[in-house]
């Protein structure tokens, strides 16, 4: 392992390490003993989901409460926009037009950020027989609550712009998945205290766990699955690359979306439920008992959200046109179709093809084993979402390193000239 990736590895576990301290400083002004108590008694719905998010920090209301997912409601709705407003994707693909965009994305992350955490707040006064706040001002504690989640979701997001920059992997998901990990010996450990209770039986834990196992084979087979386009090349292309290795084919994966498009789908869903959940209003109780997680709504609309995600990032990953403008460049063709615009096509035809199949798999494992599971009385960190997410980012991670290893090989001076 040469120093470069010894390095990037020990920024990525420094950032998630102090990612992990976070989550136990408690948003000033509010009564621990009151909240643990609510959450024991809400573990099985939204708010038991979202805390899965945010590896227990809303359950101790620490100052990173709200997570990483103001900033993605952020740049889903940036990501909508530049699909939708020419000027806006231009932008984005400048360079200079990059940052700004980047830096609008920030604005709006403060600006989720503050209503959600303003309903937070608000939502904390009626918690319990008293409510969890301990401050008698409650104007004074919006302030404090606000700017203690504010300033926590404005580190996460740091934190991870600089784990993509300077560490491995995207920041983003690795942070999600450092949540997700860090509750998994807590929910384990109460799957254990209800076997030794008697209200769960050990069968239901045989089952689980062959659930968990399948899923875990399905998702590492779909997500190592590549259509390979074969690619050749004119003998004059071939001859002046004697000493290179050109690719003789276009990997195109079965799901080019990745883990984005359930990230995408939870946040969206989630963004209501805490506005929602804030609120003393019947109708808004109501509408947050009928998007409880595991329920059918839920279920329905995690379905579709998620096939919809994964189409409209799979078109902004797979640029078509990119690639056979490329191609032509390099001197290079698909057997059987014509260099340019019909290259382009056919690769859409293909990529489209895939998604079809690669968004349908992703729905399913979103929401097939979770609904089963929670059947069967286990926690949020057994379910569908959770399992898609840890796997995928844990296959991308591997792959960024074998490159970043690959490449430091490529790099060292015994290679040089070669």
């Amino acid at each position: 392992m040469n120093n470069t990736l010894t390095q990037k590895i020990l920024i990525t576990l420094g950032f998630l390490f102090a990612y992990r301290v976070l989550a136990y400083i408690p948003v000033p002004g509010v009564d621990l003993d009151v909240i643990k108590q609510f959450f024991e008694q809400n573990s099985n719905n939204a708010l038991g989901l979202a805390n899965m998010f945010s590896g227990n920090a809303i359950s101790r209301l620490s100052i990173i409460s709200l997570g990483i997912m103001p900033y993605i409601t952020a740049s889903i709705v940036m990501e909508l926009l530049a699909a939708t407003f020419p000027s806006i994707g231009q932008m984005k693909k400048e360079r200079d037009g990059m940052q700004k965009y980047m830096q609008i994305i920030r604005y709006f992350t403060i600006f989720i950020t503050v209503v959600q955490a303003i309903g937070v707040a608000i939502g904390l006064q009626h918690m319990g027989n008293n409510g969890a706040v301990l401050l008698d001002n409650m104007t004074a504690f919006i302030v404090v609550a606000v700017f203690s989640m504010l300033t926590g979701t404005m580190l996460l997001m740091w934190f991870g712009e600089q784990i993509t920059q300077r560490g491995i992997g995207n920041g983003i998901s690795l942070i999600i998945f450092a949540g997700i990990v860090s509750g998994i010996p807590r929910a384990i450990g109460n799957t254990i205290s209800q076997v030794n209770a008697g209200s769960m039986s050990f069968g239901v834990v045989i089952g689980i766990f062959i659930i968990m196992v399948v899923t875990i084979l399905a998702i590492i087979y779909v997500e190592l699955g590549e259509r390979r386009i074969p690619i050749s090349y004119s003998r004059k292309t071939i001859m002046q690359n004697q000493t290179k290795k050109i690719m003789n084919y276009i990997p195109i994966r079965v799901n080019i979306s990745g883990v984005i498009p359930p990230i995408f789908a939870s946040a969206i869903l989630m963004f209501p439920l805490t506005i929602l959940r804030s609120s003393n209003s019947e109708i808004a109780k109501m509408i947050s008992d009928m998007l409880t997680p595991g329920g059918m709504l839920y279920n329905i609309l995690m379905f579709v959200l998620i096939i919809f995600f994964a189409f409209f990032y799979a078109s902004i990953q797979f640029n078509a046109k990119d690639i056979a403008e490329n191609l032509k460049k390099q001197g290079g063709f698909i057997p059987g179709v014509r260099p340019g615009e019909q290259t382009a096509q056919f690769l859409n035809d293909v990529a489209s093809k895939l998604t079809v199949w690669g968004s349908l798999y992703l729905a399913i494992i979103a929401t097939v084993p979770f609904a089963i599971i929670s059947k069967l009385g286990a926690s949020f960190y057994f379910g569908g979402t959770a399992v898609l997410i840890v796997v995928q980012v844990a296959l991308d991670t591997m792959r960024k390193i074998e490159a970043q290893r690959v490449m430091g090989q490529y790099q060292t001076p015994g290679n040089i000239g070669l």
